[in-house]
């Protein structure tokens, strides 16, 4: 596990929470509150999801000026220091969480995530390929919009991955890439285009137009570049290595024949947890 933890209030902006997470270059935050402890715990796919342009908190307000109250996950799921690595694996998958804080009679005292479980002798003693392992990949346009996206995301929980017309490969989206999506107008939101459009007009009353916003930021605008690949023979622990050295957590698999799939972090964790 990592101690200490670095933690947010439940009325601290979501703005100090994805600033803290790349700072510090983690995935999720404990929310803990002075009086009661813990919580909640805020995580970047909470952050990422919410960039959808319809849900009704951002038609409010800039998500970044919403309190972290909101977006928490409350009464988180906890461990203690003495749950064994593969009931903690267990646990991630089934619960679907990538980070569990740790307790004892005084309260957290830190925290353990999918990246401390892949550091672990149980991931390096896997004998499997990434072939044996690996799954399917979901793949969208370069052109496709930013809520398409998160809908997809959303959905499926997954990664996608962005293609070029003739198949070839030009991107990755992950919940990192929404959480951590650098806007690019002044006041921090999300990339906006004025459009004029005529007032419905009124009898006997005077043309006038009105502005609106369009979104307009699409799936190349946000993301990675280029992709990581691996063979599909290659082994499972040098996939663990590649990712480490990469800092990140799934490989696209190539072969002469173009793209056979994605290996992930979970899948890694799934074989730990069995």
């Amino acid at each position: 596990m990592n101690s200490p933890v670095f933690v947010v209030s439940p009325g601290d902006t979501v703005a100090r929470a994805r600033n803290l997470m790349l700072k510090h270059k983690i995935s999720r935050l404990p929310v803990v509150d002075e009086d009661s402890g813990l919580a909640g715990i805020i995580t970047k796919k909470d952050i990422g999801y919410r960039l959808r342009q319809t849900e009704p908190i951002w038609r409010r307000r800039p998500i970044d000026s919403i309190p972290v109250s909101v977006l928490m996950t409350p009464d988180p799921v906890t461990v203690t220091m003495d749950t064994s690595i593969s009931a903690v694996a267990s646990l991630m998958l089934d619960r679907d969480i990538s980070g569990i804080p740790v307790v004892d009679a005084s309260g957290m005292v830190g925290i353990l995530t999918k990246s401390d479980l892949m550091k672990s002798a149980m991931v390096g003693a896997l004998s499997a390929h990434v072939e044996d392992i690996m799954e399917d990949v979901i793949t969208i346009s370069r052109y496709h919009s930013l809520d398409h996206v998160i809908d997809l995301m959303r959905e499926r929980n997954d990664k996608v991955v962005v293609a070029n017309s003739d198949g070839t490969l030009a991107g990755i989206i992950t919940e990192s890439n929404l959480a951590f999506f650098m806007y690019l107008d002044e006041k921090a939101r999300l990339p906006v285009k004025d459009v004029t459009q005529l007032r419905k007009e009124e009898p006997g009353g005077k043309k006038q137009l009105r502005y609106v916003y369009k979104i307009a930021a699409v799936a190349e605008d946000l993301m990675s570049r280029p992709v990581v690949t691996i063979a599909p023979g290659t082994t499972v622990r040098e996939a663990v290595s590649r990712m480490r050295d990469e800092g990140i957590n799934s490989l696209v698999v190539v072969d002469q024949d173009g793209l056979r799939g994605i290996i992930k972090r979970d899948d890694i964790i799934r074989e730990v947890a069995q």
